[in-house]
């Protein structure tokens, strides 16, 4: 038997929020959800964990941090010492507080650069990535939740079509993996 996917498609959040909570409940695995908007409350009733993209931003800023304070040191006081204000260019340390902010602004931009990249390699939504949006409306007004019957092995297709007809569906659309 081939794996069938369930598109099950809602036009109210509210609706999505009563339908997740009623089908988990039942011992059903939603795959996914795709909405136009971050919809409160739905990720620990499907089962989704809490993202690490935060930690890597911060490996990014301490990685800006690490290259600022190597680029001053470098630029500064080894390859081009100058003398600016009468500020003494013998060692790095005599001058950290003037090199502060350009050690913040680059915090800043490796962290944030480096999380918005991260975050569309980890949702495959950089450009030339293939989409894998199930539905165009659900960037405007609908809201599709995916439900593979290989993930929930002990219900049949019959069985999960039912249940999901017991919610207040918009439309269902079952289609072979």
């Amino acid at each position: 038997m081939a794996n069938k996917v369930f598109h099950v498609m809602y036009d109210d959040d509210q609706k999505l929020l009563d339908a997740a909570r009623a089908l988990t409940s039942a011992g059903i695995r939603v795959k996914d959800v795709f909405s136009p908007f971050p919809v409160h409350g739905l990720d620990p009733i499907i089962g989704v964990k809490r993202t690490r993209l935060a930690i890597a931003s911060f490996m990014y800023a301490t990685t800006g941090t690490l290259l600022a304070t190597l680029g001053t040191w470098y630029f500064m006081i080894s390859d081009w010492p100058m003398n600016i204000g009468g500020k003494p260019s013998f060692t790095w340390i005599e001058n950290a507080p003037a090199f502060v902010p350009v050690m913040f602004e680059f915090s800043v931009l490796c962290g944030a650069h480096g999380m918005a990249i991260t975050y569309l390699l980890r949702n495959g939504t950089l450009p030339g990535m293939p989409a894998s949006n199930p539905d165009p409306r659900t960037t405007d007004d609908k809201f599709v939740m995916e439900i593979v019957t290989g993930q929930n092995a002990g219900m049949t297709v019959e069985d999960l079509e039912s249940r999901i007809r017991g919610t207040e569906v918009f439309e269902l659309s079952i289609k072979e993996y």
